[in-house]
């Protein structure tokens, strides 16, 4: 569990996070939202121990971030940050196995827990080839697959954060992604992901942290947050929102 209380952020002279207060819960996900320049990657940023909060406490399992021995809170900690890029012409197996390098589980083991993460991210077909040779969207579900084979399988007492892990992905790969997010969760991680579309974070999240200008505007389920009155005072713009006609959760629907 990730316990957050009082956090403020100061880059470059600014203050870009105030007061930020919330608990990655085992096996719930967070989604956090806002427009650009809101604060959703360097709170992620802090989170991972990246960065040092001006005033504030993260804590990891009752123990300060920064009290953790690094492989220690990686076995507990894992984050895909928006951007991850690798220079060698690594197989995408090894790409994938380099999330157990904390571990000592053996070969074998890690072998099982490769393919087994690669299945999830729905990039098995892809474990012979280069990974200099992907694409854009299949290196960012190679880099899911790594995280997940670096918590795996998702048990209570592992942290997950994740930042636009769709980004660069097709509509299709899009719901995989974060369907292999949401089992992972329901075994038991905590995760905390950041995103642009609405109605992703609708669908796959339990709850919803709505940043405006680095401060919280909203924290609730998504049935709380994502309300025309809030989607307007933050992004500007004006939507409908009804309950999805097969799953229930809000649909929204741009005017």
């Amino acid at each position: 569990m990730l316990d957050v209380q009082g956090l403020s952020l100061v880059r470059g002279g600014t203050e870009v996070l105030r007061d930020i207060n919330l608990t990655l819960q085992p096996g719930r996900i967070l989604g956090v939202l806002g427009p650009n320049g809101a604060g959703k990657s360097s709170l992620l940023g802090v989170l991972c121990g990246e960065l040092a909060p001006a005033a504030g406490r993260v804590q990891l399992d009752g123990r300060a971030l920064h009290e953790w021995a690094g492989q220690e809170r990686a076995r507990r900690l894992a984050v895909l940050p928006q951007a991850s890029s690798l220079g060698f012409a690594f197989s995408v197996e090894e790409v994938v196995g380099l999330g157990r390098l904390p571990h000592a589980s053996g070969r074998q083991r890690d072998a099982e827990i490769v393919a087994a993460a690669l299945a999830a991210a729905d990039a098995q077909h892809l474990v012979a080839r280069s990974y200099l040779a992907l694409s854009g969207g299949e290196r960012q579900r190679v880099h899911l697959a790594r995280v997940l084979a670096q918590l795996w399988p998702g048990e209570a007492g592992t942290t997950l954060l994740l930042d636009e892990p769709t980004s660069a992905l097709d509509p299709l790969h899009q719901h995989t992604t974060l369907q292999a997010v949401r089992d992972f969760a329901d075994r038991g991680a905590a995760v905390l992901v950041i995103l642009h579309d609405l109605n992703l974070a609708a669908r796959y999240c339990d709850h919803i942290l709505l940043l405006e200008q680095g401060r919280c505007h909203a924290l609730d389920t998504p049935e709380q947050v994502l309300t025309p009155v809030a989607l307007r005072a933050v992004f500007g713009i004006d939507v409908l929102v009804q309950a999805h006609p097969e799953r229930g959760h809000p649909l929204i629907i741009t005017r």
